[in-house]
């Protein structure tokens, strides 16, 4: 199975980043690398982030402010 996040801004675009968002193998991998780098996703403009599974929305869009 293939963990992914979809990375958008607060109108639910696709957020530039500097790099890729990496695959992972498990719902626990996708949620710990987010759980590291979301600071910095938020300061590069990102807003919110989705969790998929392969193409299936697990859950999401859940915010990414510090508030």
């Amino acid at each position: 199975m293939a963990w992914t996040w979809r990375i958008e801004t607060s109108e639910g675009e696709q957020a530039a980043l500097e790099s890729d968002v990496p695959d992972f193998p498990s719902q626990s991998d996708a949620e710990s690398w987010l759980g590291e780098v979301w600071r910095e996703l938020a300061d590069a403009g990102a807003s919110q982030a989705t969790l998929l599974e392969h193409d299936r929305e697990v859950y999401g869009p859940m915010s990414l402010s510090a508030d």
